[in-house]
């Protein structure tokens, strides 16, 4: 993995420490795993970020940090990973949510309209929100198992292969 690509793009736990709005988090910003840079904490952190990313609900970054407290996760990827679903790739993201759970609950998709009224939502919540929601989850499950597998993957892949080339270079030449 790029590990130094991703050191010079995420910022340093010094500077997250030195934050005065984050202060009342006291020393749990003090945990070593929310900031390394390894194969556990990186699949961790793509685990809790594709998964929220997928998920309609609001302050997705702070969901994104609990949970990658919770799961001792690297802190800063965990919380960039949800900005994949930002205002341009949201409406085909939902979108397609919404049919996977309409098709899983045998539901037929409704057109697309929208009202902006309170009338129109509190008509709409049930027929949308549950196969939105349902769609959601499991979409954003398999993803995120699908993202996590793959970063131990190409990890490990990688690993060994420097492995290989490291001994190739330590072989004397004849």
């Amino acid at each position: 993995m790029p590990k130094k690509f991703m050191k010079r793009y995420l910022p340093t736990p010094e500077k997250i420490r030195a934050m005065e709005s984050l202060q009342f988090l006291g020393d749990i910003l003090h945990e070593p795993n929310l900031w390394h840079i390894n194969r556990h904490s990186v699949s961790r952190a793509f685990l809790v970020g594709i998964f929220l990313c997928l998920i309609p609900m609001p302050f997705q970054m702070l969901a994104a940090a609990f949970f990658a407290i919770w799961f001792n996760a690297n802190l800063p990827l965990s919380t960039v990973l949800v900005w994949i679903s930002n205002p341009l790739t949201m409406p085909p993201m939902f979108y397609f949510n919404y049919k996977v759970g309409a098709w899983l609950l045998d539901r037929p998709v409704l057109k697309f309209e929208f009202q902006a009224s309170w009338s129109w939502i509190s008509e709409r919540i049930l027929d949308i929100g549950i196969p939105l929601y349902l769609g959601s989850l499991i979409v954003a499950t398999l993803a995120a198992c699908a993202a996590y597998l793959t970063i131990q993957f190409l990890w490990r892949r990688k690993v060994r292969t420097d492995w290989q080339e490291r001994r190739l270079l330590r072989r004397p030449s004849r």
